[in-house]
């Protein structure tokens, strides 16, 4: 297969503006252009959304408050009401997130969701940002996580190294889900693709079976956003809770 026509070509890094800063390559390239593109269509919808502050909100307003509802509940529901300072932080992290994958979907668009560098330093904030948060509240008593209330102590030897390996492990599994998401629907959307025009009039079949993946697709931006926030959520919640 040609490298223009292979399914995984859609997800290649392309520079735009060539910068170079010494030996540093700092180039604007199209991933970087879909995430400049992703906070401005964000600030848009919210900004051009709460414009009128309608008292009988339109569509537009509606879908607005809805998203800030949505995660204001998601918030107090996982965290209680201590999350209430971190909520700007977790609504940006959804609506980033969302957007990203939505905009992925658009004809000749780019999925910078798909890229597990750009995850995994999404994953990486969140890490370090939870546990700066843990180390600051409980202070040394935060170590006390990795050892389960009510184990005898003598388990400590085998299960302290296994929660601390599943607390490191976070990063990787909050990027690589989303990631690995993202890469499977659109790479499974551009062979379909194939299959239409090299069928010709035959087809009709793949392209029936594109629109319901793309229908798919379109819920699964929408999943994994909210998964990958809900994680977010709940490792906020064990930081400010511990066990």
């Amino acid at each position: 297969m040609a490298e223009g026509h292979s399914p995984l070509a859609q997800f290649e890094i392309k520079r735009w503006v060539p910068i170079q800063v010494g030996d540093i390559d700092v180039s604007f390239t199209n991933s970087a252009t879909f995430m400049a593109l992703t906070v401005i269509g964000v600030s848009a919808f919210l900004v051009l959304g709460m414009r009128r502050h309608a008292l009988v909100p339109g569509r537009w307003q509606s879908m607005a408050e809805l998203s800030y509802v949505f995660i204001a509940n998601l918030v107090k529901d996982t965290v209680g009401t201590e999350g209430r300072p971190y909520f700007p932080f977790i609504f940006t992290v959804f609506m980033f997130v969302l957007f990203g994958n939505l905009f992925g979907m658009v004809p000749y668009g780019f999925t910078f969701t798909s890229h597990i560098v750009v995850t995994f330093t999404m994953a990486i904030v969140v890490f370090m940002g939870v546990t700066v948060i843990a180390l600051i509240k409980h202070k040394l008593h935060f170590f006390t996580f990795f050892m389960p209330p009510g184990v005898p102590l003598i388990m400590a030897p085998l299960l302290v190294p296994i929660e601390i390996i599943s607390y490191l492990s976070r990063p990787v599994s909050l990027s690589v889900r989303l990631f690995a998401n993202m890469l499977a629907g659109h790479t499974l959307l551009k062979v379909f693709a194939g299959f239409v025009v090299a069928l010709g009039l035959f087809g009709a079949f793949p392209l029936a079976f594109i629109v319901a993946l793309t229908a798919l697709e379109i819920v699964i931006a929408f999943l994994q956003a909210f998964v990958f926030t809900i994680l977010t959520c709940l490792y906020l919640n064990d930081a400010l809770h511990l066990h």
